[in-house]
């Protein structure tokens, strides 16, 4: 604050706020963009095209813990067999959306059968 002449009382402004009054709000935009949106939008690609690369005899978990061979796959939908019969046919088969699909943990012509793939 400070007195004028005539005995108002004057408020001394801020020197420099138009650029500097807009760096913080900048700078926290960025690290947003980088800790959050890019990471996010690069897993949403990478399930993308999992999800695309999906094979009938790949063994794949979904997004509600089930886990099961793929034995058929119709345009959206995936048929996963979650249990065998005594002579290793598909026993029980669930239907799933293809985006239900979370990981692969084996895929179809894995010869090493080295577990998780995603």
């Amino acid at each position: 604050m400070q007195l004028a002449a005539n005995g108002d009382v004057v408020l001394a402004q801020a020197a420099g706020g138009g650029l500097e009054g807009l760096l913080l709000p900048l700078v926290f935009l960025a690290l947003l963009y980088v800790l959050l949106i890019r990471p996010q939008s690069k897993r949403r690609k990478e399930l993308a095209r999992l999800v695309a690369s999906l094979g009938v005899g790949d063994l794949v978990a979904t997004i509600g813990g089930v886990h099961g061979a793929v034995v058929d796959i119709d345009g959206d939908t995936v048929d996963l067999a979650v249990t065998e019969d005594a002579q290793g046919r598909p026993d029980v088969v669930i239907r799933f959306d293809r985006n239900a699909v979370a990981r692969v943990i084996e895929r179809a012509g894995d010869a090493a059968g080295d577990g998780d793939a995603d």
